[in-house]
């Protein structure tokens, strides 16, 4: 009987923190957009951009390397912490190949509270022109937040390099604030 008593606390302690994981200032999980709309720009002091951090792990098969990777990888620790960080528990050729890919750490605030969708808009190699689009909502995005995106696995061995994108800070249908790469348009 103690047995199932305590499976019965183990299984209800684990259900509470499962429910109370999720504040209400919590970000939900990234969704993909099937059709990337313009928004009209409205900048606001308010929500800003603070840092952003970029890295791609991994290459494409059959591809030229880019002129810098062999040697910033040589030179730089960092770099080998951040792959190792990223790859810790691929054990496999196909762990390692789902994980390759582009990522993207972004740090912004907001000095008021306000429903914030961060999206991120992208543009690869092989698809040329096409915008795709991930987006993540935050109900009450006050305070300072770190978004991640990842571009990984097989949207990055079938489609290629990310070679312009953006990042966008949402409120109410109107864009708040950007970053962006030098290369988009």
């Amino acid at each position: 009987m103690k047995i199932c008593a305590c499976a019965a606390a183990i299984i209800l302690l684990g259900l509470a923190r499962s429910a109370e994981a999720r504040r209400p200032d919590q970000a939900d999980d990234f969704r993909q957009l099937t059709k990337v709309e313009p928004l009209p720009v409205a900048l606001d002091r308010d929500f800003q951009f603070r840092k952003t951090k970029l890295f791609v792990l991994g290459n494409l098969a059959g591809r030229k390397k880019s002129p810098g990777a062999a040697y910033t990888a040589s030179r730089s620790p960092a770099v080998g912490a951040e792959a190792a960080f990223r790859l810790f528990g691929a054990v496999t050729e196909l762990d390692k190949r789902r994980r390759s890919g582009h990522y993207f750490d972004f740090f912004w605030r907001a000095k008021r509270a306000a429903p914030v969708t961060v999206r991120l808009e992208y543009q690869q190699d092989l698809l040329r022109s096409l915008t795709q689009a991930r987006e993540v909502n935050y109900p009450n995005g006050k305070g300072s937040h770190k978004t991640e995106f990842a571009v990984i696995g097989d949207d990055f061995i079938n489609d290629g390099r990310i070679i312009a994108w953006r990042c966008l800070l949402i409120v109410n249908g109107r864009i708040v604030a950007e970053d962006r790469s030098y290369l988009w348009r």
